[in-house]
């Protein structure tokens, strides 16, 4: 933590300056109880910044060369049309929406939703319109300013992004899909996303990152928020598919009620560096979440999870199911803990990670924890790390298969445990497909 702390003098390279606050608010067009939230949130994130980062969440996440003079929030016009995506177009959706350089370019929603009095759009108009009903949950349930340096980053800077509220007992069975997208150079993107589903409500949000070309350089200092209610039901996807010039952090977390469910799929496929700190909190009795993950990192990619199943109620349960593919000399880093309160007595919770080495020079980095206040549980937690069989190799080619359509056999079948677990079949196929292109293979046929 040393070399850590040795930069925190300079605030320009692992932050934004006073000026830059100021030149900032200067563009907002908001109310000003928003404004004195986001000066209030500033404050904060300059205390954050005279201080450490937690070692054993960064000690292993090396931001020396991260320089956050490089990039600034924009608010000039942007062009949406050489933007591609993995998602959309692929399946129907009940609405849609679209940031691009922190700015809402697109947002719609399906009569029939919208009549179950569905709020889905642009976070800035909808906390605006609709105060009294969003407010007491943005920044609140789930993560607050006060969190980390990056929430605390986050909650000054944020600068729209997607709101999803399905009233008590609605149904939304169409999936709704949301983009955030980098266009340009330079650019520091805040988007914030907050999910909340009343008492008996269901959902699914499938979301993606994307930059409109290779070259361009991005920051990204996300959060989202998942809040389900009593007997709620969630699915949420992220995909995470930037280019390898984007700098990624997030601080993402999911406040789950009784005999709710959750079920969370992270994806990793993009980005230079990567951190994601991921909480699940189950808040309610018999509360259950159930947490994905699947990651291909390439070239000089690294890519970090901090994640935290915390057990805060009687009966409740998490599963955790992270799968990395490392190829050339990229890094994934997994540290994970199932925390246990006093009160969460038979608590049932399960993590794994298993990283499949593609590489010689390839590395992960899985750490798994048990923090446990209660006596009658069952946490179990496991780790597992290993290099292509050259054996299952010979095989597929002895048979006419070419090493890389074998090659892409084997990540398919490692992946497929994850696959299984996830019930839309967009996702499912998005993620083969994609698969596929990392290992630099076009089409396949099996």
């Amino acid at each position: 933590m040393s070399s850590m702390s040795s930069t925190i003098i300079d605030v320009s390279r692992i932050g934004f300056s006073t000026e830059v606050f100021k030149q900032f608010l200067a563009t907002c067009n908001e109310p000003s109880w928003i404004t004195d939230a986001r000066r209030v949130a500033f404050e904060t994130y300059q205390n954050l910044l005279q201080e450490d980062l937690d070692p054993e969440e960064f000690k292993r996440v090396d931001l020396r060369v991260f320089n956050a003079a490089k990039f600034r929030p924009s608010n000039e016009d942007v062009d949406t049309s050489a933007i591609d995506t993995l998602l959309s177009n692929q399946t129907e959706f009940g609405g849609a929406i679209s940031h691009v350089n922190g700015q809402c370019t697109q947002s719609s929603v399906s009569e029939v939703i919208a009549a179950q009095g569905v709020l889905f759009g642009e976070l800035n108009s909808l906390l605006t319109s609709h105060r009294e009903l969003l407010e007491p949950y943005f920044m609140k349930k789930a993560v607050r300013p006060d969190s980390d340096r990056f929430s605390a980053w986050h909650a000054a800077f944020w600068t729209g992004g997607t709101l999803l509220y399905i009233p008590r007992n609605v149904e939304v069975a169409l999936p709704l899909h949301s983009l955030i997208a980098h266009s340009r150079n330079g650019v520091a993107e805040f988007s914030h996303t907050l999910i909340i589903l009343e008492d008996g409500a269901r959902a699914t949000l499938l979301e993606e990152t994307s930059s409109a070309s290779e070259s361009i350089a991005g920051l990204h200092v996300g959060c989202v928020e998942l809040i389900v209610g009593k007997n709620a039901n969630l699915r949420y996807v992220q995909l995470q598919n930037w280019n390898q010039n984007s700098w990624h952090f997030a601080h993402q977390a999911g406040v789950v009620g009784s005999n709710a469910s959750l079920q969370w799929t992270v994806v990793g496929l993009g980005s230079k560096l990567s951190h994601i700190h991921q909480d699940i909190n189950l808040n309610g009795r018999a509360a259950t979440a159930e947490v994905n993950g699947v990651t291909f990192a390439s070239d000089r990619q690294k890519i970090s999870y901090y994640t935290q199943q915390h057990h805060k109620a009687q009966g409740t349960h998490s599963d955790l199911l992270y799968k990395e593919v490392l190829r050339d000399e990229a890094r994934v880093i997994w540290r994970g803990m199932i925390k246990v309160d006093p009160a969460a007595q038979q608590t049932d919770g399960y993590q794994r990670s298993d990283a499949l080495m593609l590489s010689d020079h390839a590395r992960c980095d899985s750490i798994p924890g048990l923090e446990i206040e209660a006596d009658d549980v069952r946490c179990t937690h496991g780790a597992t790390m290993g290099r292509v069989d050259q054996d299952q190799i010979f095989y597929c080619m002895s048979r006419g298969i070419s090493r890389k359509e074998a090659m892409h056999m084997i990540v398919e079948g490692f992946f497929q445990q994850v696959y299984d677990r996830i019930p839309v079949e967009v996702v499912r196929e998005t993620l083969s497909r994609t698969v596929q292109g990392k290992l630099g293979i076009e089409a396949v046929a099996i």
